[in-house]
């Protein structure tokens, strides 16, 4: 099952607008969310907190990513699913 949304993110004082989507598999769920250009998944760890994967063998695209961002990504994540 795979539910699309915006995924609104306040950073540096600038509101941001993300597609994301929703994947649920058996027990367990992810967050797949498009960030400048690039899809990044979040899915929660053994104890609950969410973590960013990007797909093996992208190394390049990891140098262009801002932490800070998917921190606050993380925070609005944990705030959706409480």
């Amino acid at each position: 099952m795979e539910d699309e949304f915006d995924l609104p993110v306040e950073y540096k004082g600038k509101n941001h607008i993300f597609k994301a989507s929703l994947i649920v598999k058996g027990f367990t769920h992810r967050f797949q969310i498009e960030i400048n250009g690039q899809t990044i998944l979040f899915e929660p760890d053994e104890e609950r907190n969410y973590r960013a994967m990007l797909e093996y063998g992208d190394e390049e695209s990891r140098k262009n990513i801002d932490i800070e961002l998917l921190k606050q990504i993380v925070t609005v994540i944990e705030e959706i699913v409480k």
